[in-house]
């Protein structure tokens, strides 16, 4: 357990505070579909679901999915627990829910997020619609998910009012990947860049 006070976070590194939030019942919010987008799954190869990854995440800086070779993201994708879903405009992906019914009674909200271009449309309320409709249906016990200080500003809000509660925070530190995995050097400018 980390003392009182301040730590130093070694260079090359971001350091993040995690919050876990859950939900133990449905919460009732009817969202309208927006004008143009079409919801269903998403079939993907890694390499796709890398493109929308970043699409979706680069600009927070998500990376986790990145650091993963194909054989190890794939045990994933294929993992028939682990259901995908999108928003399609113009027959493109843009959107990003990943449901993860791995552990029993229990649904994680792996991956949620919009493309920039559908960012305050209401796209984001409509597809967690989907996402507290289909992770109860299963049924489960428990939906859960967790956000950091380096995600959206709007996140934790967001999370709040879709029906989560927070649980717990955590400290995460990691590599910084716009020095280790080639990520813009412009991303996320909310978040230091340390060179080594």
């Amino acid at each position: 357990m980390l003392s009182d006070g301040f730590h130093d976070v070694p260079r090359g590194k971001v350091a993040m505070v995690v919050t876990d939030l859950e939900m133990t019942a449905p919460q009732s919010r009817e969202c309208a579909r927006p004008d143009g987008l079409d919801f269903g799954p998403l079939e993907v190869t890694a390499d796709t679901y890398r493109d929308l990854f970043c699409s979706i995440g680069a600009p927070w800086l998500w990376f986790s999915r990145m650091v993963l070779d194909d054989a190890a993201l794939n045990v994933i994708l294929n993992d028939d627990q682990v259901h995908l879903y999108t928003l399609r405009k113009n027959g493109q992906p843009k959107a990003l829910l990943e449901l993860d019914f791995r552990t029993k009674s229990t649904c994680e909200l792996a991956y949620f997020g919009v493309t920039p271009e559908l960012i305050g449309k209401g796209a984001g309320a409509y597809l967690m619609d989907r996402a507290i409709e289909l992770a109860f249906a299963a049924p489960i016990q428990r939906f859960h998910l967790h956000t950091c200080t380096i995600d959206s500003p709007q996140a934790l809000g967001f999370y709040q009012r879709s029906g989560f509660l927070p649980i717990r925070q955590q400290i995460e530190i990691a590599d910084d990947p716009r020095l280790t995995m080639g990520y813009d050097r412009t991303l996320a400018p909310h978040v230091p860049i340390f060179d080594p």
